[in-house]
């Protein structure tokens, strides 16, 4: 299965042995770990550090997510991990990531072969009430350096 083409944002990660379980191939639990760092990383890149959205009131928090796994992942091979935002209106407002393995244990080229999606919703929360606050895209883009990253293309 081929991947779609990059999304608004992507970084490259090389599976460790550490996240291989007894069966030989990456954990389940460690798919969540690499669209975790591909959030954090575009959110990064798009200016949103957890001190700059701190400075402004406000803290992105996880409220749910979903992993589907389309293609084992081995120790020794590189992936990229993709990630696309979508707002709405209200409250919550979505990423998803799309994890890619791109180069296999030999070091060859995989044919970007689709590993697994991983969708996510997430709010803003005020760091004081403790509540979501409506309207998330635009209390990010105030806080951002980099507007943008969270726009969809």
């Amino acid at each position: 299965m081929s991947a779609e083409p990059p999304a608004q944002f992507q970084l490259t990660i090389d599976v460790r042995s550490y996240e291989v379980d007894v069966n030989g191939h990456v954990n389940h639990a460690v798919y969540h770990q690499y669209a975790e760092h591909a959030r954090m990383e575009h959110f990064r890149a798009a200016g949103l550090s957890q001190a700059r959205l701190s400075g402004h009131g406000a803290t992105i928090v996880l409220l749910a997510t979903t992993a589907n796994f389309r293609s084992e992942l081995l120790a020794g091979e590189q992936l990229t991990v993709d990630s696309e935002l979508a707002f709405g209106e209200g409250r919550a407002f979505t990423m998803r990531h799309r994890i890619v393995r791109t180069v296999d244990v030999d070091g060859n080229p995989a044919g970007d072969v689709l590993a697994a999606d991983v969708d996510c919703t997430l709010g803003v929360m005020d760091v004081v009430t403790r509540k979501l606050l409506h309207g998330p895209r635009d209390r990010l883009a105030a806080a951002a350096t980099d507007v943008a990253l969270l726009d969809p293309r």
